[in-house]
């Protein structure tokens, strides 16, 4: 059997490259999403996630110019609340996210969602490649056509992120098993890189809107992201911690700091918590720092996105995706790649 080699994103730098832009400002980070009538001004969407995207979190995201997916691990009538602070007394056009399951009460969840103005559905399993994904995916598109764009995933192949389009997917997160508190690698042995990923995705013939999903630490690995061939990514660990995630925050007299939990949705902690029992376990729960205002954090990224774009020379996305160039690095460039003062 022949293995192929397979890159992470440390794997990778871009080269720069002569570039006559002569401020950030000058660099358009937006992308239009099917099917929803406000333009994404930042490429950036909070993964829904219990101790990410609530309300909170959903509002701010859409005042930052990205897209918040409100989660699905709450009750039918939870998340319909939810979506009501989200949408009542906004004036104008918002961009927001329900996420639904592929089982049970998903279509309930839909239209729930959909009857509040909600533009975006988002298909929410983690292994996105399998019949129920396919017939959901084929429900809501037969039941609801063109008036809701359609998110699903994840997926890790190009023939997966194929299928999902034909299926009837708008856009596909795409990876499986980089995420910060992820562990599926670990205990079931299958993904692939996150960064190999998009590449292989990248590559189909089809035109869903690919989503990097996993993996990412800083706007570095936003910017090969999407130089890769991602129109957008999702975050959950960036936004971790922020003042706008659902949770309290508590006090730790060892760490003589504030912290918030963040988990991931396949822990045995958020299992029990949603839906009573653990099974499979592919994620660990954890507390990270309270980080401050999500705006703040967003505009730090958003700065840093910008950079990498002027260091290709080029002014949006597409531009990046057409340009952009790829060197290999050895692990003493990756040594050498990350501040070594110390």
């Amino acid at each position: 059997m022949k293995i192929r080699e397979s890159l992470c994103f440390d794997d990778v730098l871009l080269v720069p490259q002569y570039s006559n832009i002569k401020s950030r400002k000058e660099v358009d980070l937006s992308y239009q999403l099917t099917n929803v009538s406000k333009t994404l001004t930042l490429p950036i969407i909070s993964s829904p996630m219990d101790t990410v995207t609530g309300p909170t979190m959903a509002c701010a995201m859409d005042e930052q110019g990205g897209l918040g997916i409100i989660h699905r691990y709450n009750t039918l009538d939870e998340q319909s609340e939810m979506v009501r602070r989200v949408v009542e007394n906004k004036e104008g056009p918002i961009n927001v996210g329900v996420a639904i399951g592929v089982s049970g009460d998903y279509i309930k969840r839909a239209s729930n969602a959909i009857f509040h103005g909600v533009n975006v559905l988002c298909i929410d399993i983690a292994h996105g490649h399998h019949i129920l994904m396919e017939r959901a995916l084929k429900s809501v598109r037969d039941k609801w056509g063109d008036n809701v764009h359609i998110m699903a995933g994840n997926v890790a192949t190009r023939q997966a992120f194929s299928d999902l389009s034909d299926w009837g997917a708008d856009s596909i997160r795409v990876g499986i098993g980089g995420g910060s508190i992820c562990s599926t690698r670990v205990q079931t042995g299958h993904g692939v890189p996150t960064l190999d990923s998009i590449f292989d995705c990248a590559a189909s013939d089809r035109d869903a809107t690919i989503i990097a999903d996993g993996g990412i630490r800083n706007s570095g690995d936003i910017v090969k992201a999407l130089a890769a061939g991602a129109d957008l990514v999702m975050l959950g660990s960036l936004l971790a911690g922020t003042n706008e995630t659902p949770g309290e925050p508590f006090y730790d007299s060892k760490k003589n700091q504030y912290l918030k939990t963040y988990r991931g949705m396949a822990s045995v902690e958020a299992q029990i918590n949603w839906r009573g029992h653990a099974s499979s376990i592919e994620g660990v729960a954890t507390a990270v720092q309270q980080k401050g205002a999500v705006g703040l954090i967003l505009e730090n990224i958003k700065t840093g996105i910008r950079s990498g774009l002027s260091y290709s020379g080029v002014r949006n996305i597409g531009e990046l995706q057409a340009g952009s160039k790829f060197i290999h690095q050895s692990p003493s460039g990756v040594l050498e790649s990350g501040t070594h003062i110390f």
